[in-house]
C-alpha cells in the first residue's frame, strides 16, 4: 500500500475551464437522467425486435443484457480512471461513447450492430458515479448532500421517463427515431458539461492497474452472464455452472493480486472496512428491491383482464404507471438530503429500506386497481429516492477523498449486480408459476405477489444491514478560521472539506481518511494533487 500523501504537489484549476460553473449541478443531473433513460428505452421495444430485425427472441434479449454487462464492467474501471486522470475528462469520454452507440443503433437494423451499440451505451453508466464525485470535489460542504441526492435520484427518474417515452415512439414513429434523439441529446450533454462543469483538481497518482481491471471485468462478465442467461440455459447446465465457477476462481485470483499491487484497481482493504462493506451490501439489496418495481409494473397492468388481475392497459399507459414515482424522486431528493444532514445518511438509508418494504406490502394487497398499483409503485420509488441519496453519502464518508470516483463506481456496480439478480429471480418466478388463459400462458397473481414478497424481503435485509453500520450521525469536526483551515482526523474522525469562508465541514469518514486542504480565491481553486491510493 502506498503512503497516504507522500509529497503532494499543487495544481490549480481556474474558473475559465467552465465559464458557467453555477449550472454544474443541473447539467450533471440532466446527464444522469439521459444515461438512465438509455438503460430502459429499449424495454418496450423488445417484443417487437424479432419482427423488426429478423432476430430470435433470445438474441433480442441481449439488447438489455449487454447494457447491463458493459455498465457493470466499465463503471468501476472508469471511476478509477477518473480519479487518476480527471473526472470531467472521463465523463465527457463516456458521453461520447454513448453518442457513438446511439448512432450505431440509429443507422442499422442488424441485431449484431444493435447489440454493439447498446454495449457502448451501457458503458456510459459511469457518468453517474463520476458526476457524484465531481460534486463532492467542487461544491461547498453545505451543498454536497442536496446535490448528490439530486444526482442519485436521476437513476429512478430516467427509468420512469424512459418507459413511456419509448412506448410513445414505438407506437407513433419509426423505432430508430429514439436512438437519433438520444444521440443528439448526448451531444448537447457534452457541450453543456464542457461549458458548465469544472474539472476536479484532485488526482490520485500512480500507475493504472490494467491487470486488476481485466480481472474484475472477467469475474463480472462470468457472474452476470450466468445470472442473466441461467433461466434460458438452465440453472444446472454446464454453461451456467461453469461460468459461476469461473467467476469464483477469477475473483479469488483477482483479490489475491489486488492485495499485493501498489496501486490497486479496487483497494480491498478500504472496501473491507465495515462502513464501506456494509454500505455496498445494502446497495446490492436496494438495487434488487427497486428493480422489481420497474420489471413487473408495466407487465402486470398489460396482462389481459381474463387473468383476473390484469387491466389490459396499453403500452403507453403501462409506462406512465411509473411516471409519478419519477416525479416523487425529484421532489424527495432535497428532503432526503435534509434528513441525511440532520440525522446522518445511516438513518436515511434505514428509513428508505423501510419505505420500500411498506410499498411492496401495499402492492401485495392492491393488484386489481390501477390507481392503487400506481400508488404502491410510487411508494417504492419514494423509498428508492431516499436510499439512492444516502448510499453515496455513506460511501464518501468511508473512503479517502482521492478515491471517491472508484468507490462510487463500485457502489453503483453493486446496485447493478442487485438488479441482475432481481431480473433473474423475477424471470424465474413469472416463468414457472403460470396458468393457461385465453389460449396463452400467463403468470398467476400468486407469481406477482411472490415477487413483491421477495422484494420486500430484500428491503428488510437492507434495513438490517444498515442497522449494523458503525455509528449514527457523524458530526462535523475541525477548526474554524478565516482562510479555510482543515479538519482533523481521529480514530473515527472526519475528512475535512474546506468551505469558502473558513470553517471546515467534515464528510464523516472512518479511520485512515485524509483531509484535503483547499481554498477558492478570485475564481481560482488550489488543491493538492494526491499521490498514491
Amino acid at each position: 500500500m502506498p503512503a497516504d500523501i507522500p509529497a503532494p504537489t499543487t495544481g490549480t484549476t481556474t474558473a475559465a475551464e467552465a465559464p458557467h460553473p453555477r449550472f454544474a449541478v443541473g447539467v450533471l443531473a440532466f446527464c444522469g437522467v439521459v444515461v438512465a433513460v438509455m438503460q430502459t428505452i429499449v424495454v418496450p421495444l423488445l417484443p417487437h425486435i424479432p419482427a423488426l430485425t429478423g432476430a430470435s427472441p433470445a438474441a433480442a434479449s441481449w439488447l438489455v443484457t449487454v447494457t447491463l454487462l458493459t455498465g457493470a464492467v466499465f463503471t468501476p474501471v472508469l471511476g478509477r480512471v477518473g480519479d487518476m486522470y480527471g473526472k470531467r475528462r472521463v465523463l465527457v469520454a463516456s458521453l461520447l461513447v454513448l453518442v457513438v452507440g446511439s448512432v450505431l443503433c440509429a443507422v442499422s437494423s442488424h441485431i449484431g450492430v444493435l447489440i454493439t451499440g447498446r454495449a457502448l451505451q451501457g458503458a456510459a453508466l459511469a457518468v453517474l458515479p463520476l458526476g457524484i464525485s465531481i460534486l463532492r470535489d467542487e461544491l461547498p460542504p453545505e451543498r454536497v448532500l442536496s446535490a448528490v441526492a439530486l444526482m442519485s435520484s436521476t437513476l429512478g427518474i430516467g427509468a420512469a421517463i424512459g418507459l413511456p417515452v419509448a412506448a410513445l415512439v414505438v407506437e407513433n414513429f419509426d423505432w430508430h427515431t429514439m436512438f437519433w434523439v438520444s444521440g443528439a441529446i448526448g451531444v448537447i450533454d457534452i457541450v453543456l458539461v464542457l461549458w458548465c462543469v469544472p474539472e476536479s483538481p484532485l488526482r490520485t497518482r500512480g500507475r493504472f492497474d490494467a491487470l486488476g481491471a481485466l480481472g474484475l471485468s472477467g469475474a463480472l462478465v462470468c457472474l452476470l452472464l450466468a445470472v442473466t442467461q441461467g433461466a434460458d440455459w438452465g440453472w444446472t447446465s454446464a454453461r451456467t455452472v461453469g461460468l459461476l465457477a469461473a467467476a469464483v476462481v477469477v475473483a479469488l485470483i483477482w483479490g489475491a493480486y489486488e492485495l499485493r499491487v501498489v496501486s490497486p484497481m479496487v483497494d480491498l482493504r478500504v472496501s473491507a472496512r465495515p462502513a464501506v462493506l456494509l454500505t455496498n451490501i445494502a446497495a446490492l439489496l436496494i438495487g434488487f428491491a427497486f428493480y422489481a418495481n420497474s420489471l413487473v409494473t408495466a407487465q402486470m397492468v398489460q396482462e389481459p383482464k381474463e387473468t383476473g388481475y390484469g387491466l389490459g392497459a396499453s403500452l403507453v399507459v403501462s409506462g406512465l404507471c411509473l411516471l409519478p414515482g419519477g416525479v416523487m424522486m425529484v421532489v424527495l431528493s432535497p428532503v432526503s438530503a435534509r434528513i441525511s444532514a440532520k440525522y446522518g445518511p445511516k438513518v436515511s438509508l434505514a428509513l428508505a429500506a423501510g419505505v420500500i418494504g411498506c410499498g411492496y406490502v401495499v402492492r401485495y394487497f392492491t393488484s386489481h386497481n390501477l390507481w392503487l398499483i400506481i400508488g404502491g409503485a410510487t411508494v417504492v420509488a419514494s423509498g428508492t429516492a431516499i436510499a439512492y441519496s444516502a448510499l453515496p453519502a455513506l460511501v464518501m464518508r468511508g473512503v479517502p477523498v482521492s478515491e471517491t470516483g472508484a468507490a462510487n463506481g463500485l457502489n453503483t456496480l453493486m446496485r447493478s449486480i442487485g438488479q441482475a439478480f432481481c431480473s433473474a429471480t423475477v424471470a424465474a418466478v413469472l416463468a414457472n408459476i403460470t396458468f393457461r388463459v385465453g389460449g396463452r400462458t400467463a403468470p398467476t397473481l400468486h407469481a406477482y405477489q411472490l415477487v413483491f414478497l421477495i422484494a420486500a424481503g430484500a428491503a428488510l435485509a437492507a434495513l438490517l444491514v444498515t442497522l449494523c453500520l458503525p455509528g449514527g450521525r457523524t458530526p462535523a469536526t475541525g477548526t474554524t478560521g478565516t482562510t479555510g483551515t482543515t479538519g482533523t482526523t481521529g480514530t473515527t474522525g472526519s475528512t475535512g472539506v474546506t468551505g469558502e469562508a473558513g470553517g471546515t465541514v467534515g464528510a464523516g469518514t472512518v479511520e485512515g481518511n485524509r483531509d484535503v486542504p483547499g481554498d477558492r480565491k478570485d475564481g481560482v481553486r488550489t488543491m493538492p494533487i494526491q499521490e498514491g491510493a
